[in-house]
């Protein structure tokens, strides 16, 4: 089965007023949207380091072989 493709609905003068979107790409625009609230929110952190990142990350369990 072929993935639906986006939809353009226009008005009479032919100017596009909304979009139909497949589902999945809706919610990767979604996903990408909340992304980039998350970097403008830390804009203002200040940066570490990779071995520290590395460390908090095996602090946590999150990073358990090595790089």
């Amino acid at each position: 089965m072929k993935a639906p493709k986006s939809q353009f609905i226009v008005d009479e003068g032919g100017k596009t007023t909304a979009v139909v979107l497949p589902v999945a790409k809706y919610r990767k625009l979604l996903e990408d949207l909340h992304d980039l609230a998350v970097v403008a929110e830390r804009r203002e952190e200040e940066a570490i380091s990779l071995d520290e990142m590395k460390r908090r990350l095996k602090a946590d369990g999150i990073l358990k072989r090595p790089l």
